[in-house]
Parts: structure tokens; C-alpha cells; sequence
């Protein structure tokens, strides 16, 4: 019986860490004040778009609303060098469509995840295991394994990091939308390539120190059941 518990234990921890890296996303996406306000500054991105601040920040705001289903489409109206015109062009909503599915995909696998970790539970309890001891250790064999093979791939991409972004697209992409022409297409100058680099060093940064914390407070928590047995005895 113990061996399903292990399993259990080890499926909760996964999902778990699902949880927590599509978290992670969705924190440096949406809840990092002045974030993308930040990196235009940094790249100067208002006078390769030609736009003002606001009306540039406003877009953002429209497009994001879009990736996580609040805007029904991307038609936002704005300001281009002083003319008023539509911000995306149909190549871009198009690509952008892909990129809301992505994005709808990995909020509907994080609901899967909080339900499978939930569901492991309800058998744990059933099963009788003890949670308190078979959780913390499979969180932190789980939660190891899974930051090791984090870093070599942070380590991996951080070698080429243009030769990964496009095997990423590759991977998540059946089409070329993703390929935009910086002379026709507003979206590939409001987030170039260091943009994502920035935004996936962050995303990085904020997963692992939520792992980290969960890591070592699971760490905390065996060493100190150690210590009250031992002083039981």
C-alpha cells in the first residue's frame, strides 16, 4: 500500500509544480506593475512604433485582455505617427489567435492540475496515508528533479538564445504567423527578442523561487518531525 501512496504523492508534486510554473507565467504577465511600461522605456520601443506612451500601454492592455479571453478580438483602434489607425494588421491577428490558444491552454491545464492535486489528496485520505510524512518528502523529490532539469535548460537556451525561441515556435506553432516583418508589423517591434528574454528570465526567477520556498520549507518540515522523534525517544 505504501508504494501507492509514493505514487500519489509523487502525482501530487507534479502537479503541483504545473501549478506553480504556469503561475509563474501568469504572474510576470499580469501582475508586474509598470512591467511593460518598464521595457519599452528600456528599448526605446515608442519611437520604433512612432507611438506615445499611453497609447502604446493601452494597446498592451487590450492585447492582454485578449490572450486571457476578456476581448473577443484585436481590433484596437490607436494613434501611429500621429495618424489613427488599427494597431494590428490581419497577419498579427492571426498569429495572435495561435498565441491565445497557447496561452487558454496552459490557464485550462493549470485548472487540471489543482484538480488532479486535489483528487490525490481525496485518495491519500482514503488510502489512509500520512500525508504529513509522504507529502513533504515526494514534494521535495519531485520539486529536485524537476528544478534540475529546469536550470540545464535555462542553461541550455542561455547558449543561443534566438536558436531556442525558434524552436520553441516550431514546437507550439503549425504555421509561419510567428515570422513578422519588422516593416510591416507593429507587434514585433513592441516586443522584440530581448523583450522575451527579459520576460523569460523573470518568469525563470519567479518560478524558482516559488519552487525553492516549496522545496525547503518541505525540507524544513522532515528535519523537524526528525528532531521531535528523536527527542520522543
Amino acid at each position: 500500500m505504501k508504494w501507492i501512496h509514493s505514487i500519489l504523492g509523487v502525482l501530487f508534486s507534479f502537479f503541483i509544480i504545473i501549478i506553480l510554473l504556469i503561475t509563474s507565467v501568469e504572474a510576470v504577465a499580469y501582475w508586474t506593475p509598470g512591467y511593460y511600461e518598464d521595457e519599452y522605456e528600456k528599448y526605446n520601443v515608442t519611437a520604433d512604433v512612432h507611438m506615445e506612451m499611453e497609447d502604446l500601454l493601452d494597446v498592451t492592455r487590450e492585447m492582454m485582455a485578449y490572450l486571457r479571453g476578456n476581448r473577443e478580438d484585436l481590433h484596437v483602434p490607436t494613434i501611429v505617427d500621429g495618424q489613427p489607425r488599427e494597431f494590428f494588421n490581419e497577419r498579427e491577428i492571426a498569429h495572435m489567435e495561435d498565441v491565445r490558444g497557447l496561452f487558454l491552454g496552459g490557464l485550462l491545464l493549470r485548472r487540471i492540475s489543482i484538480l488532479g492535486a486535489v483528487v490525490c489528496l481525496i485518495l491519500m485520505a482514503v488510502l489512509k496515508a500520512r500525508i504529513v510524512q509522504v507529502l513533504p518528502r515526494s514534494i521535495c523529490v519531485g520539486t529536485g528533479l524537476f528544478f534540475a532539469v529546469i536550470c540545464f535548460l535555462a542553461a541550455l537556451i542561455s547558449t543561443d538564445f534566438t536558436k531556442y525561441f525558434v524552436i520553441f515556435h516550431q514546437i507550439f506553432f503549425d504555421n509561419d504567423l510567428w515570422i513578422l516583418d519588422p516593416a510591416t508589423d507593429l507587434l514585433i517591434n513592441i516586443v522584440p527578442e530581448p523583450f522575451f528574454m527579459d520576460t523569460a528570465g523573470r518568469i525563470a526567477l519567479t518560478f524558482g523561487i516559488s519552487v525553492g520556498v516549496l522545496f525547503f520549507g518541505c525540507l524544513l518540515w522532515i528535519f523537524a518531525g526528525k528532531f521531535r522523534s528523536s527527542r520522543l525517544n
